[in-house]
């Protein structure tokens, strides 16, 4: 079925439709990973965007469930050059196609990615929509961009309940503002005892329940709209070890009077280096955030930065128990080689 993406500054892109036929707006993005599909579409940060993948051909290994990284598939729609209708992998479960019409969410395929990929380079991400009507143009679709709005992401991709995974080594109390699975995973492997929160969960509870750590996890949206999420992380503060990934790194700089602001087009993708001072170490990363850290609080130590661009990748406080990084030491999908990461958050336990 013929389809076109509609962008909020008129552009037009034809092509067609696959997996649920319906339309979807969000915020247009690209990621410039190879592999790892599975892993993208299942992750909560991308809640609220239309993910356009730079690699051509996508869907050709199929899809394993044992990769997803949430429950569910968070994105708005997935665009792609090329998917692949003859998947071939002794993992594989299914299409991407069959996989997309499963979870409600449409597909664009045969338009120029690398087109997009180069107007939201110059211009920024922006808003758009994947409809179905090749009729539209962009003032009949302009009312239903307008009302698009990712203000409670994260409280939409947070899980209701507290979920516990068992171990023997430091209880873990990680705040699902929209974690991946391999987060936690991770610290699983590594013994430890895990307890995950809702967003919502109070200071109060998660200190009465006595962390070592306490983990500030990934997930969607703009740390500016957190404001109840960072006056209770600010109670937590001096009562227990800290750590944070992404979203979780943001928040703890706005906890400490630092800024953030948003990315021009964004870190997605797994192949961003970044140097880390204390290892004197540069490490190829896999990263997916639209914000960022802009004023690094006076209390924090810039322990890595991005070196594209200069950004602030991590950040250690002088004196607390307290230590975070930009990007998603986790991988899935890319590289693993900054796993090393939650040995520093046990680290950051011991106060090492």
């Amino acid at each position: 079925m013929k389809a076109r993406l509609i962008l909020e500054d008129g552009t037009v892109f034809k092509g067609k439709a696959f997996g649920y036929l319906e339309e979807s707006v969000g915020e247009v993005v690209f990621n410039t990973s190879m592999t790892g599909y599975g892993e993208v579409l299942t992750d909560p940060s991308y809640y609220g965007q239309i993910v356009t993948m730079t690699y051509p051909l996508i869907g050709n290994y199929g899809i394993n469930l044992e990769d997803v990284q949430s429950r569910n598939v968070c994105v708005k729609g997935f665009i792609v050059r090329e998917k692949s209708d003859t998947p071939n992998n002794f993992r594989n479960e299914m299409s991407l196609d069959v996989y997309l019409k499963q979870n409600k969410i449409i597909g664009l395929e045969g338009i120029d990615t690398r087109a997009l990929t180069k107007i939201l380079r110059n211009q920024g991400t922006m808003r758009g929509i994947i409809t179905l009507d090749n009729n539209a143009t962009l003032e009949s679709v302009q009312p239903k961009i307008d009302k698009f709005d990712n203000t409670y992401a994260v409280y939409d991709v947070s899980r209701k309940e507290k979920e516990y995974y068992q171990g023997s080594g430091a209880k873990v109390a990680v705040m699902d503002y929209g974690v991946k699975q391999n987060i936690i995973d991770n610290f699983v492997q590594r013994g430890c005892d895990v307890t995950v929160y809702p967003a919502t969960t109070t200071a109060e509870e998660v200190l009465n329940d006595d962390p070592d750590l306490i983990f500030l996890s990934n997930g969607p949206g703009d740390p500016d709209d957190l404001d109840e999420i960072v006056g209770n992380v600010k109670k937590m503060i001096g009562k227990k070890p800290i750590v944070g990934i992404c979203l979780g790194h943001q928040i703890l700089a706005r906890v400490f009077g630092g800024k953030t602001g948003k990315l021009k087009f964004g870190h997605r993708g797994g192949n961003h280096p970044v140097k880390d001072f204390e290892e004197n170490k540069v490490f190829i990363t896999a990263q997916n955030h639209g914000y960022y850290v802009t004023d690094v609080p006076e209390c924090m130590n810039v322990t890595q930065v991005n070196l594209n661009d200069n950004t602030v990748e991590g950040m250690r406080h002088k004196e607390l128990p307290i230590y975070s990084v930009q990007y998603h030491p986790e991988a899935c999908p890319g590289p693993k080689d900054s796993q090393y990461i939650f040995d520093k958050f046990l680290d950051v336990l011991n106060n090492k």
